[in-house]
């Protein structure tokens, strides 16, 4: 895989920390700035929102404008979003700076996906997409652990800054690193906006970002919950929840990359093989949750088939959308967000149906919603090579 890939996947890293590492921060950020944490918990729900909004409208805007510029100006954008929003004393201002960077994020990972795929082969898009989506992976590893224990022996503004920080030489390796004859995916004398957005009326293209939006939303919807679920069902530790999330994540980061090998050439297998796996794995830890080898390591094998399900339902997002090379990116996007929207949404709701088990009985009747879908056009999923 060519180095600017990685480049593009560092920036990745550093903008799923900070999606993420807001989860460890609340109480401490609601003290701080003298707001409940309920109400602080809107940071969260902001961010999302902005990536469900913000990818498809910041792709038009950016889209007759040099690919390397516009990736590197959302990475300098998001970055300033995080230094205003480690030296306020607002909660407002800091409810603003998260809209900022959620918008930056979706810009920047739309044109990142249609960039990654312009970089190798047209059949390769599928691994060139695990790459780049390794960044989020490696953030759950890594990133978010390593923000919660700065946070916590700094304060949370020292993990704003971190992420601040750590866009710097993602930006010098945007500059330097992604090829100025990539330009825009689209170049000269491509498609019209409104025929890319008229792609969005292909039944092929929105069942691909349906199934996806689905399986993320599984996904979303029980890792949103994780931590009540150590604590309380299986009895652990508070540190233990750090364990789990990085199990979660290596997991996540092994199915990505293994899907990376298969979602070009067997896409089908990748869905109709870990979909099923994941319709049984989820109630199963549900049933196992309160045994601690058992929750530890379905969470990692969860994540492994989670994110490698997902990650190739979203490959095909940009297959069917390969008649819209400005735009495919956003549309994989928002797939994915809608699903991170939705899932702790419905995850929270079944949390009063069924106890700290009822997300995990949510995403997997989540997952049996999108193998219901998927069944009767897997002819869809299944033409790796057709591109829509």
């Amino acid at each position: 895989m060519p180095l600017p890939l990685y480049l593009l996947a560092l920036a990745v890293f550093a903008m799923g920390t900070s999606e993420f590492m807001l989860a460890g921060l609340l109480p401490d950020i609601a003290a701080d700035l003298d707001v409940s944490v309920g109400t602080a918990g809107t940071l969260t729900s902001a961010f999302a929102v902005g990536m469900v909004v913000g990818a498809p409208l910041v792709a038009a805007l950016a889209r007759n404008r040099p690919g390397r510029g516009t990736l590197l100006a959302f990475v300098l954008v998001f970055s300033a979003a995080h230094v205003a929003g480690a030296v306020t004393g607002s909660f407002t201002v800091l409810f603003a700076t998260r809209v900022v960077a959620a918008l930056a994020n979706a810009g920047f990972l739309a044109v990142a996906l249609t960039t990654a795929a312009g970089l190798v082969p047209a059949d390769r898009k599928g691994r060139a997409l695990a790459v780049l989506l390794s960044g989020t992976t490696v953030a759950t590893i890594a990133g978010v652990p390593g923000g919660s224990l700065l946070g916590a022996a700094f304060g949370w503004r020292a993990t704003f800054w971190a992420v601040a920080v750590l866009c710097l030489p993602a930006a010098l390796g945007i500059l330097v690193g992604i090829p100025a004859r990539r330009a825009r995916a689209g170049g000269a004398g491509g498609p019209a906006l409104r025929s890319e957005l008229a792609r969005l009326g292909s039944p092929r293209l929105i069942l691909v970002m349906l199934l996806g939006a689905l399986v993320n939303a599984a996904t979303f919807g029980s890792f949103t919950f994780l931590a009540p679920l150590v604590t309380d069902t299986a009895g652990l530790a508070k540190p233990w929840i750090s364990v789990v999330l990085v199990l979660f994540g290596a997991g996540s980061f092994a199915g990505v990359t293994l899907a990376g090998r298969l979602a070009d050439v067997r896409p089908g297998a990748v869905v109709a093989v870990g979909g099923s796996l994941l319709l049984a794995g989820w109630p199963a830890l549900a049933l196992l949750a309160a045994y601690p080898v058992a929750l530890l390591g379905l969470v990692c094998v969860l994540g492994a088939l989670s994110f490698a399900v997902g990650s190739t339902l979203i490959t095909r997002v940009l297959y069917e959308a390969a008649g819209a090379p400005t735009m495919a990116g956003a549309y994989a996007t928002a797939a994915l967000n809608v699903g991170a929207v939705a899932g702790p949404l419905v995850a929270a709701a079944a949390i009063g149906a069924g106890g700290n088990r009822g997300p995990l009985w949510a995403s997997g009747a989540l997952v049996l919603v999108a193998l219901a879908v998927a069944v009767p056009f897997r002819g869809v999923v299944v033409a790796a090579r057709s591109g829509g």
